[in-house]
């Protein structure tokens, strides 16, 4: 294939002809190929957001040419309508302040632009990446707004909407089974009856605490350190960028995004980021305990619990015939795993930040924007494939009931603790029932016990 020659400050690069990027994203290429995994599509778009909103803040505020700024907007709309997903080919795994990518964005616009006023990219370009494009910014302010811009958007177009999409069908369940006695069990051992649908009204206030926990870390997370450039003093800025500039990023993304109050730490630290996933590993860890639950009341359906019925979407095994797997369940808990996991790096990363730069970004963006996506998508599935399905399995919940010997608690009043485990410690040595060995005993009547052990009366 065709190449041509460009040129950065460390001298000339080969590039295939068909590539719009320039010499110091070939250079990332070569220098780092390093697995597969790329900079995520969310942080492309954002820094899209990013570089049209300093082309309309720059034509405001200072001299730039007000066709340099047209064609910088033109470009980042193309990116933006996802036109360009080809040339923005970098790996996580580069620089960690994410330079290389934010001079991909700024030789990719330039280049684009250079052929939309129909001139070659042999030719002298019209656009500068670094003078133009990147004309009051750095790599060090501009790629942790872009973090966060991509993570405040993920969160409020997807994790929290399939959030509160499970805690609803979670809601509809406790209500439809708020008329069903069942033992409860602790320790995976039998303990005093409550209803099915209080089990799963726990569920909805954990995942509602979750929902809290995100929306209680989002301020943080709102603060743009855009403006500050290298270090955050804001080297190089006009007066007033700051604040026009993220006027045009929330006109354009209509969020309410705002100027970080101290962009030294916001370039240095990445606690927003930190903050707001720990917060989601929280959900991940409700969800955890919720997956198992409903994965092992379903268990059986004759050799396990079986409390509940799941539905059966897929056949369970290949060799065991009717089979029927928790597969939902098991998907969700493994996602809640990597979630954790991805937890552990970003607290690392978010440590690491060094005097008055954290040079761990693309780390701490790849895998907060994987939790959050893996985990709304997780959540939407078992949901739809899952929750909503789930039905109660009325004769299992209670010869379960009937059978269990915690019954015998509501007793204690009445005959006292050492009495009441008396009888419990006969039913279970002989194989009878609390009724038989309460009579037994001698310490009640048969109408005593009728009147005292009423399950529906100890929820």
């Amino acid at each position: 294939m065709s190449s041509r020659i460009e040129k950065d400050s460390l001298g000339e690069v080969e590039i295939q002809e068909n590539k719009i990027w320039g010499a110091q994203t070939q250079r990332s290429i070569e220098n780092f190929n390093i697995g597969d995994e790329l900079i995520p599509d969310e942080v492309i778009n954002a820094y899209a957001v990013l570089k049209k909103a300093a082309a309309q803040a720059n034509a405001e505020l200072t001299d730039f040419d007000k066709e340099k700024a047209s064609l910088i907007e033109k470009v980042c709309d193309e990116i933006l309508d996802g036109k360009l997903n080809q040339s923005f080919p970098l790996k996580v795994w580069q620089t960690g302040s994410g330079t290389q990518t934010n001079m991909n964005l700024n030789e990719v616009i330039s280049n684009r632009a250079q052929l939309l006023r129909s001139m070659t990219l042999d030719e002298t370009r019209f656009l500068s990446p670094n003078d133009d494009v990147n004309k009051s910014q750095s790599s060090n302010d501009t790629f942790p707004t872009a973090m966060n811009i991509s993570a405040y958007k993920i969160l409020r177009d997807k994790l929290v909407p399939s959030l509160e999409n499970l805690k609803k069908e979670f809601s509809k369940k406790s209500e439809d089974f708020k008329e069903i006695v069942k033992i409860g069990r602790t320790h995976f051992m039998d303990a005093t009856p409550l209803t099915l649908g209080q089990v799963f009204s726990a569920y909805v206030s954990q995942l509602d605490h979750g929902l809290k926990a995100i929306e209680n870390t989002l301020d943080h997370l709102r603060e743009l350190p855009i403006g500050g450039t290298a270090v955050g003093t804001g080297l190089n800025t006009p007066e007033g960028f700051d604040k026009l500039i993220i006027k045009k990023i929330n006109s354009i993304t209509n969020f309410e995004f705002s100027p970080s109050p101290n962009k030294f730490e916001a370039i240095a630290a990445h606690d927003a980021l930190v903050e707001t996933h720990g917060a989601i590993k929280q959900v991940a860890v409700s969800l955890m305990k919720i997956a198992n639950d409903i994965r092992m009341l379903g268990s059986g359906p004759r050799s396990g619990i079986g409390e509940i019925s799941l539905p059966a979407n897929e056949p369970g095994s290949s060799i065991m015939p009717g089979k029927v797997n928790p597969t939902q369940c098991e998907a969700l808990t493994m996602v809640c795993a990597q979630v954790m996991g991805n937890d552990v790096a970003i607290s690392i990363g978010g440590m690491s930040g060094q005097f008055e730069l954290n040079a761990f970004k693309p780390l701490m963006i790849y895998n907060f924007l994987q939790s959050a996506r893996i985990l709304s998508d997780a959540m939407e599935s078992f949901r739809r494939n899952c929750v909503v399905g789930i039905t109660a399995n009325k004769e299992r919940i209670k010869a379960h009931l009937d059978n269990s010997l915690m019954l015998v608690t509501a007793l204690n009043p009445h005959i006292g603790y050492e009495n009441a485990a008396k009888i419990a410690k006969a039913a279970f040595n002989n194989g009878t029932t609390l009724k038989e060995e309460a009579l037994n005993s001698g310490l009640l009547t048969e109408s005593e016990f009728e009147k005292w052990v009423k399950p529906e009366d100890m929820i």
